[in-house]
């Protein structure tokens, strides 16, 4: 039995290599898992963007210069020396894109445990956290593997929603979203819609390759192309939730709505290689958002778990909601998983298309 690991050049990230290492030993206290599949999305790419600067990189450390990005995913434990936990169970949650992983469980019940590895521990809980499949409920079982594709950018898309709603929308009529194709984005205004209605109406931003997609996912009130942003009406107050990144698309909506603006969260980087706007844009200053502040937030207001109940709760709702648009692709082995990841940083992925990864070849 070896690891195999998909490492990504930090300051490159067309360039990833596979390396095979043995497999750690496992002390007490700790687990192995095997991983058996995760998803690859846009967001994953925006990990790998923000890396150093958020510390996505410290999750799963390697060579140096070069990284592991995270995803999200399913595993199995082969090896255990923690009595909590035994040899055959399911897990879900954040990992790394290899084929094994040692974990030290904490706070272990039905539900699930937090990984206590020493270089986690410093990192915000809702990454170190993992749930026990067979604990779960039945919608959420039912979910297969579009929960790892879905349920992490739909939790992203209701934190993002209850910070707007924590603020009373920053005095906004309207929320405009950038990249309105990419699944945060359409989980986004569906839980406006559907949670805030009569409150903002939703207006999205798109290429127009995608826009008969996302007018077809019927939860924006108004779809406009990125060529038409100056069509839109700039004397409404407006909250920008950008998921792009894009220098030139971000100048433009300041400009046009200027003062009207109140606004302007960075959420996603799925066009990562465009340059950064300008410092002195008007309306509001740009910022990132950063969702575990808001769900520590929360933790204060609501009581432990409770903001990630809800998210739960909500993301199984659109998840189910939104499978009729995706189609899920299977791919599997190392060379296959760098022909999908060198998609995936070139933007050449399809918003309905659902990929779900394995560095595990297939079985004849």
């Amino acid at each position: 039995m070896q690891l195999t690991e998909f490492l990504v050049n930090r300051g490159n990230f067309s360039d990833t290599r596979i390396a095979h290492l043995p497999v750690p030993n496992v002390h007490a206290g700790e687990i192995l898992v095997a991983i058996d599949r995760f998803a690859l999305t846009a967001n994953n790419i925006t990990y790998a963007v923000v890396g150093d600067s958020i510390g996505y990189w410290k999750f799963f450390p390697s060579t140096p210069g070069w990284g592991i990005v995270p995803v999200w995913g399913f595993a199995t434990v082969v090896e255990s020396q923690c009595g909590a936990i035994a040899v055959g169970e399911q897990i879900w949650g954040f990992l790394p894109m290899a084929s094994h992983l040692v974990l030290t469980p904490d706070a272990v019940n039905l539900g699930g445990f937090v990984d206590s590895t020493a270089h986690r521990r410093d990192l915000p809980e809702v990454y170190n956290r993992y749930q026990r499949t067979a604990g779960e409920s039945d919608a959420v079982r039912q979910l297969g593997d579009t929960r790892s594709l879905l349920f992490p950018l739909f939790i992203t898309s209701f934190v993002i929603f209850d910070f707007l709603a924590d603020n009373a929308f920053f005095g906004a009529k309207q929320v405009l979203i950038g990249s309105a194709s990419s699944k945060t984005a359409f989980g986004l205004a569906n839980f406006l819609r559907n949670d805030a209605a009569g409150k903002v109406s939703v207006a999205g931003l798109t290429s127009p390759k995608n826009a008969d997609f996302v007018r077809a996912l019927g939860t924006y009130d108004q779809v406009s192309t990125y060529d038409r942003i100056t069509a839109l009406d700039p004397s409404i107050p407006t909250a920008f939730v950008d998921m792009s990144g894009d220098a030139s698309v971000i100048e433009t909506v300041h400009q046009h709505f200027a003062k009207n603006l109140v606004l302007s969260s960075m959420v996603g980087i799925t066009h990562w290689q465009q340059q950064r706007p300008p410092a002195d844009l008007p309306g509001a200053t740009p910022t990132m958002f950063f969702a575990p502040s808001q769900i520590v937030k929360r933790e204060q207001d609501w009581g432990a778990g409770e903001i990630m109940r809800k998210a739960y709760a909500g993301s199984a709702r659109v998840a189910a909601e939104s499978a009729k648009f995706l189609n899920m692709r299977y791919v599997h082995g190392a060379a296959a998983v760098q022909d999908a990841f060198s998609r995936a940083v070139d933007g050449q992925a399809q918003p309905s298309e659902g990929l779900i990864l394995s560095l595990t070849e297939k079985e004849s």
